[in-house]
């Protein structure tokens, strides 16, 4: 279709405007002359573009080896295969084409390159595939398939039916072993259903052993049977950790459909084609760190065989999918940011945090002063250096100052020391060091009294962010305009930079090479974890009990001390509540502490996660004659 003159102009000066707001948003560098990538000006997620219909319009002129839509933005970019399909892509759709907003047309225009942070294979990128997420294609042949739709062929009643399509949304479903509820995700372990998974279905677990015997196995006891007809789907979700055991395992049947995993945390979003016939095992991260989910639609993106994208329809699709029933009422993954457990022990550790750190900390640390004093007698340099960087006649807090071993790191300045510990501070008393006993949630010292402080390895005790939180606004409350803090905090990853932290170093298995063929070397990143009931008045308050010198699994603990009491030889267990820092929550949690601090250095320190905050001075008021 030609343009007229009049309205080739209008659309032109609409271009000029969208490259405007583009070119500040996103950086782009736009060009008159056709390039391979072109810029959609006028439509993208925020105004309902759907990429399937974009390059159903698209690819009858050319073909496209990427499409990007920014999240939340109101356009998006086509990275063509050549200048020439560029062109003839822009020619047959600016102005023309009326997938914008409410029926108007594309606006388009051409620019250098795609920006830095879409340009790469997005969603489809294999190096992105969340770990623990293997695909078996052709897991089985088109007999097996048939065999199988025909013992799991959901053949109910009228009524079963009816409600099927009032709860799904149309979608047919049928269950085995338990009814797994949707909406929970969950399964009323108390209510088995008569009809239990087909045997037919034991030929499976055969072959899976023989293609995974390192996956920790078990046989399933609940499946759960989806018909998807083209436009259906189901929203990203996690099954509840609690309930099933890993891994999980779906089965495609008839057809094939795109899933799209999600971690919330970290925005990362990973597209997986599952081809008919092929098995998909989600185990460790990709089970209970990612959800995952079938977008509603009757056409699927897909990488092309040219090493472009290309669109394929829908057919009909039954998905099976298989999970074991986990016996207890708790699980103990070391994923917590989707994880019921995780998410019921925040909340009573909420309730009950004081209990907490008096039972596992406070009083912990009274019982254990005079062993734990002789471990800690050797400063950490770069706090040393810290200390000794003061200027004579300073006044430095040591919070948490333990026995003391910092208090001497500075002959010019002022050091006082305050802790918890009677036990502690009696050693430091014998020392000769200032101290004296208060929580670091309430330091009595005067509001901008000292000119730094440091606060080293003590947070981590704390039970909840508002508790850290509150630590940290009180050394900001009694620091000087100016003055600094050096805080350190114990590291979930004891292993940055490829290299064991010491505290991993100190158990010989560690330092021993690992090998990728050793099954249990595999294994290792989901060990079997012992629980030890809190008592805090809440009998369900349990927390993971570490096993000492190896990396952490969860981020609130207990980590067991050991004390060979002078009565007897036996040895005492004591254990230590911790809250283990992942990277940069450090840094997160002094920024939300209030705005009168910057941030001046974070880094990582013998498995400790630190940073140097300054004081900001004050502002001066501003005055009106």
């Amino acid at each position: 279709m030609t343009l007229s003159k009049n309205l080739e102009k209008k659309i032109g000066k609409k271009i000029k405007r969208c490259q405007l707001l583009i070119e500040k948003d996103a950086g782009t560098q736009f060009c008159d002359d056709p390039t391979d990538f072109i810029v959609i000006c006028n439509a993208g997620l925020s105004t309902g573009l759907q990429q399937e219909a974009l390059l159903a319009e698209a690819l009858p002129h050319g073909p496209i080896q990427q499409v990007r839509f920014p999240p939340g933005k109101s356009y998006c970019f086509l990275h063509c295969t050549s200048k020439a399909s560029a062109h003839a892509v822009y020619m047959a759709l600016n102005g023309v084409c009326t997938l914008g907003q409410d029926g108007a047309v594309l606006l388009l225009a051409f620019c250098n390159a795609l920006p830095p942070c879409l340009d790469n294979n997005g969603p489809w990128c294999s190096n992105n595939l969340p770990s623990g997420l293997i695909l078996e294609r052709d897991f089985i042949d088109e007999a097996m398939e048939k065999v199988l739709l025909e013992a799991v062929n959901c053949d109910d009643s009228e009524a079963t039916d009816l409600q099927f399509k009032k709860t799904l949304k149309h979608r047919k479903v049928k269950h085995f072993g338990y009814e797994f509820v949707y909406g929970t995700n969950n399964v009323d372990k108390t209510k088995p259903l008569e009809r239990k998974i087909p045997a037919v279905c034991d030929e499976l677990w055969k072959r899976l052993q023989n293609l995974h015997p390192e996956l920790r196995w078990h046989v399933p006891d609940q499946l759960t049977v989806n018909h998807y007809d083209p436009g259906q789907g189901i929203p990203p979700h996690v099954d509840t950790h609690s309930a099933f055991d890993d891994p999980i395992l779906s089965l495609s049947l008839g057809s094939d459909v795109v899933m799209e995993f999600k971690q919330p945390f970290s925005g990362k979003q990973v597209c997986v084609d599952l081809p008919a016939r092929s098995l998909l095992i989600m185990g460790g991260e990709s089970r209970y760190d990612w959800t995952h989910g079938i977008t509603p639609r009757k056409m699927d993106t897909v990488p092309a065989s040219n090493g472009g994208l290309t669109v394929r329809k829908r057919k009909l699709r039954v998905s099976l999918t298989f999970r074991r029933l986990l016996p207890g009422e708790r699980c103990g993954c070391p994923f917590p940011s989707l994880c019921d457990t995780a998410e019921k022990q925040t909340i009573l550790l909420e309730c009950h945090a004081a209990q907490v750190e008096a039972q596992n900390v406070h009083r912990v640390y009274n019982e254990i002063a005079k062993h734990f004093s002789d471990t800690r007698h050797s400063p950490w340099p770069r706090v040393e250096a810290f200390v000794r960087s003061l200027p004579a006649g300073a006044v430095l807090l040591d919070v948490g100052c333990g026995n003391g071993k910092y208090l001497a790191s500075s002959e010019c300045a002022l050091m006082l020391g305050c802790d918890r510990s009677e036990g502690l501070l009696q050693v430091c008393v014998d020392r000769g060091f200032n101290v004296l006993q208060c929580d670091c949630l309430a330091v009595p010292f005067r509001d901008e009294s000292v000119d730094a402080c440091i606060s080293i390895a003590v947070i981590h005790h704390l039970a909840t962010d508002q508790r850290r939180k509150q630590a940290i606004s009180e050394m900001v409350r009694v620091l000087r305009p100016g003055g600094k803090a050096l805080i350190y905090v114990w590291a979930k990853n004891q292993e940055a930079n490829a290299k064991k932290s010491s505290y991993l170093r100190q158990n010989k298995h560690n330092n021993k090479p690992s090998t990728q063929n050793d099954p249990e070397s595999a294994q290792e990143g989901s060990p079997m974890v012992q629980t030890e009931n809190v008592i805090v008045g809440a009998t369900d308050c349990t927390l993971p009990v570490h096993t000492n010198r190896t990396q952490f699994q969860h981020q609130d603990l207990l980590v067991p001390w050991q004390l060979r009491t002078s009565e007897s030889m036996e040895k005492t267990t004591f254990l230590r509540y911790y809250h283990v820092f992942e990277e940069h929550e450090l840094e997160k949690l002094c920024l939300d502490s209030g705005d009168q601090i910057t941030l001046v250095e974070s880094y990582y320190d013998q498995g400790n996660w630190c940073v140097v905050l300054e004081k900001k001075h004050h502002s001066n008021p501003t005055t009106v004659d």
